[in-house]
């Protein structure tokens, strides 16, 4: 077997710092991949991204979990900037913001790859 000389440092690497996300870019990221990280959350914001108008939450809770819990859940997707909302009368009608619209094309798009 030929053995090979290890090439000068300043051969192997590349100049510059490599591509890729900078801090702020890279934490904002963080954010929104962890508000869809949790399968039960990624379904509720699947449902609402879905609509053109908004949904009430009445149509939206049957995913397996209790009241309280899909309330932490729309409230984690409501704080990472995906979803509003707006009381109307009893109910609380839900819909995605534009940042929502991209995010959930983007998953929609991870969700196919995957298949």
């Amino acid at each position: 077997m030929t053995k090979l000389a290890p090439a000068p440092a300043a051969d192997c690497c590349a100049p510059g710092e490599p591509a890729g996300l900078c801090v702020s870019d890279a934490e904002a990221a963080a954010v929104l991949l962890k508000a869809v990280a949790d399968p039960v959350r990624l379904r509720l914001f699947s449902r609402i991204a879905a609509v053109t108008d908004s949904l009430c939450v009445c149509d939206i809770q049957d995913v397996g979990v209790s009241q309280p819990t899909v309330s932490h859940h729309l409230k984690k997707l409501r704080e990472a900037g995906l979803i509003d909302c707006e009381r109307r009368g009893t109910w609380v009608h839900y819909w995605p913001t534009e940042l929502g619209k991209e995010v959930n094309r983007a998953v929609s798009t991870l969700a196919r790859l995957r298949a």
